[in-house]
């Protein structure tokens, strides 16, 4: 079932000089690895770090050969390199990121990630689950003490409480149960530039309206594009696939 994954990528700058997202695609036979990084911009080298997470992900996933354990695997690895190269360049205070990655076989999905870019699956057209931010507006969602769709606007929004790029105690990232892929219609991994400025019920819209996998992203980039016409957008990326 994995061969027949579809899969279309947009990434933008926004309003800001440098695109701190990093994106990427890659196949290990039928195996599919998708990831992306959005680097946290207020601390510096944010670009750097994604895309060096999203390249230890690259060349790691062309030689494994064990996708149930990859995801977990490969961020702790990516967290080290991460580390190594900050010292490296005399940046301590700078270089982090967030990471959101999904990994398929031939049966599975397999969603890891840290920080508050999302994964989404849907199924039959509606929202089946997706990530919970590390954010502090998640955390007052899960202790109810807000409501879901108050995070977007919410003014500590950007304060995360997990990211790559900071001493780590314990691993920081997070594993999703495995997803059996014939309950996945699709997947939306983006950053928060993206999914602040479309909520989940316009994406499920545009997942029934669309013939392709490639329409379905455009539509909800013009949403995007639309809803943050006039403000300072941030970088704004997605990676959507299809499950034909």
């Amino acid at each position: 079932m994995s061969g027949n994954l579809k899969h279309a990528i947009f990434t933008n700058v926004g309003g800001r000089q440098i695109n701190e997202d990093s994106v990427g695609v890659f196949q290990n036979g039928e195996n599919n690895c998708y990831i992306l990084c959005d680097g946290l911009g207020g601390h510096g080298m944010g670009d750097v770090a994604s895309s060096l997470v999203v390249s230890v992900f690259e060349s790691q996933f062309k030689k494994t050969d064990d996708v149930v354990n990859f995801v977990g695997e490969t961020f702790a690895a990516a967290q080290d390199i991460l580390m190594a190269e900050q010292k490296a360049r005399n940046a301590k205070r700078k270089m982090k990121t967030t990471g959101v990655a999904v990994v398929t076989d031939d049966r599975n999905a397999y969603f890891g990630y840290i920080g508050d870019s999302r994964g989404y699956v849907f199924h039959r057209n509606k929202v089946k689950t997706r990530t919970l931010d590390h954010s502090i507006p998640q955390m007052l969602v899960l202790s109810k003490e807000i409501k879901e769709d108050q995070i977007r606007n919410h003014p500590e929004r950007n304060i995360l409480l997990r990211v790559m790029g900071v001493d780590w105690e314990d691993n920081m990232y997070e594993l999703m149960s495995p997803m059996p892929l014939k309950k996945c219609q699709a997947f939306l991994l983006c950053s928060d530039g993206f999914w602040e400025l479309i909520d989940e019920k316009e994406m499920c819209l545009q997942l029934k309206k669309a013939n392709s996998v490639e329409e379905w992203l455009d539509n909800m980039v013009k949403i995007v594009q639309a809803n943050g016409e006039g403000k300072n957008m941030d970088n704004y990326s997605a990676i959507a696939v299809w499950n034909m």
